[in-house]
């Protein structure tokens, strides 16, 4: 599972012309679902997204979480993130999640947040949706969460 974090003074997501979701101050959470991925992988991916520290403490040190500082969260789905891009100049999809067990796990990640944070605001899965964000710093960290030792993922079909 494949996490895009930007730290943002504010971001919103719009869908057929309509805001869906918006957040002040946080994290714009771009989230990629891969094969192989389940629960597991969504949960540790979000207790690393929550306990990150990339806001400024005190001293302008990034030393303060999410979860430490307040802030909301703004999480939209995205399948490119599970792209293969290695070789040549089309991106290959075989490593992203199949539709319903992305939008499960994304289901699942979004309902686990909303018991730890305040604030959750979220994208449409499986929309055509356009971002707006104003990122803070600039500060963006990609976040990957491999399957447990011993299991591996589907092979791409």
């Amino acid at each position: 599972m494949i996490g895009l974090l930007q730290r943002v003074s504010g971001a919103s997501v719009a869908a057929d012309g309509a805001v869906v979701g918006a957040i002040g101050p946080g994290i714009l959470l771009l989230l990629g679902v891969q094969r192989g991925d389940t629960e597991r992988e969504a949960d540790r991916l979000l207790e690393r997204v929550l306990s990150y520290r990339i806001f400024d403490d005190a001293e302008g040190r990034m030393n303060v979480s999410l979860l430490d500082g307040g802030g909301a969260l703004l999480v939209i789905s995205q399948f490119t993130l599970a792209a293969e891009t290695r070789k040549g100049t089309r991106p290959g999809f075989s490593t992203a999640a199949m539709p319903a067990d992305g939008e499960r796990l994304y289901e699942h990640f979004v309902a686990a947040a909303r018991q730890r944070v305040g604030s959750v605001a979220t994208g449409r899965f499986g929309a055509r949706m356009q971002v707006s964000l104003t990122n803070d710093g600039p500060v963006t960290f990609w976040l990957e969460v491999a399957p447990a030792a011993g299991r591996t993922a589907a092979p791409p079909s």
